[in-house]
């Protein structure tokens, strides 16, 4: 590690081989993310001037350290004493095993914890972020963020840390990071792509991986979502130009690897399907009849699709209405009328679905509805300004 400058993004994909190591070990999830947050403190005011051979050797040890200090403080009710730093000797190698970062992801996401308190912990402890930039990240103010996360490590005391974990609620955490959107300091979509490729590490479950994929290739046309005016553009709208192609590559190579294993899944589905779109030079050019057969088979892994995955459903009478005609899907859509019918995005494909018809009086009047629908202002916004296109076409 060179002198003067510490690499912060280095240092943060050590914190959970640390921490994993640290509760494999047996030690409180609480005391040992605590203690690992001074040592990454520390390592920041010290590795500028004296960088360490071995940085995880050198967390693990100072956090190790911090744990000794709070308990003996405890037990002695006497201050921790302030010692001159000195080089820590590194644990054993067999300290750390190949999955302890696995270990900690099931830790984050364990079942005791609610779904906003799994993602903080995850960004907490996998991704090294502070209390203040997760704050930041879902504007929040940080005491409240601060209590959040205080809650969810009460609620892991004493519990068992060492059993396997459920990987579907892995991925679904980190579904939900994702798709939780950029803001603040922290892109909490970069965030999960990192936290993904972290995950592939550890382990080869083809759905990780899928879900790596389709991450990267939807991350992949970020810059052509807004315009200048911060305003949603539709992806058949999109300047493709703007799309990263390396990015693209990458997902597909990823999502290749998955599927070659044979054991497909709800991730692999959305990311082929998302492979295709980005594989068009030109709206015109989607492969649709590709796309239709992915829906089927991605509406196909749910016992009951209009419920419990109603944008795959919808997507696929988008992708009917395309591959099939207009009439097609929108009789896709009128069979999904009793149980998503007060649902904005289904009014919002009716819309997309008789434009395509050129029904441009029927086609404003669903984005119209859709728009008194939605509750995100930004797509409530986007649907005003598609009602009033067809409308003045």
């Amino acid at each position: 590690m060179p002198h003067g400058r510490v690499d912060e993004d280095a240092l943060r994909a050590l914190v959970p081989r640390v921490l994993g190591a640290m509760v494999r070990r047996g030690e409180d999830f609480d005391a040992a993310e605590d203690a690992l947050q001074e040592a990454l403190v520390e390592a920041l005011r010290v590795w500028p001037a004296r960088p360490p051979d071995d940085p995880r050797a050198w967390l693990t040890a100072v956090a190790t350290r911090r744990l000794i200090d709070a308990r003996r403080s405890e037990a002695a009710r006497r201050r921790r004493e302030e010692a001159e730093l000195i080089e820590p000797t590194p644990p054993p190698a067999t300290e750390e095993p190949a999955d302890d970062t696995l270990l900690l992801f099931f830790c984050c996401a364990h079942p005791d914890l609610a779904p906003a308190s799994q993602v903080a912990l995850t960004l907490r402890a996998l991704g090294g972020l502070t209390t203040r930039e997760i704050a930041d990240a879902f504007f929040v103010p940080e005491a409240t963020m601060a209590q959040r996360i205080s809650r969810a490590k009460r609620t892991l005391r004493g519990r068992p840390l060492d059993r396997p974990g459920d990987l579907a609620v892995v991925l679904r955490v980190l579904y939900v990071l994702y798709t939780a959107g950029h803001g603040g300091r922290t892109d909490l979509a970069a965030e999960a792509i990192r936290l993904g490729r972290l995950l592939g590490c550890a382990t080869d479950e083809p759905e990780a991986h899928g879900l790596l994929a389709l991450m990267v290739l939807n991350h992949a046309r970020r810059r052509a979502r807004t315009d200048d005016q911060g305003r949603i553009v539709p992806l058949d709208r999109q300047d493709r130009a703007l799309w990263r192609t390396d990015e693209i590559a990458e997902g597909v190579g990823i999502l290749q690897s998955a599927l070659a294993r044979g054991r497909p899944g709800r991730y692999q589905a959305q990311a082929a399907i998302a492979a295709l779109h980005d594989d068009a030079a030109r709206a015109g050019e989607t492969d649709w009849p590709q796309v239709l057969a992915w829906y089927d088979d991605l509406v196909a892994l749910s016992a009951d699709a209009v419920r419990q995955d109603p944008a795959a459903v919808l997507g696929r009478a988008v992708a009917v209405g395309h591959a099939l005609g207009p009439e097609a899907g929108l009789r896709e859509t009128e069979r999904l009328r009793d149980v998503l019918g007060d649902r904005h995005r289904w009014h919002a494909v009716r819309g997309h679905l008789h434009e395509l018809a050129g029904d441009l009086a029927a086609a404003g009047d669903a984005y119209a509805e859709a728009a008194t629908r939605a509750t995100v202002v930004p797509e409530r916004d986007h649907l005003v300004r598609q009602a009033a296109r067809v409308r003045a076409s």
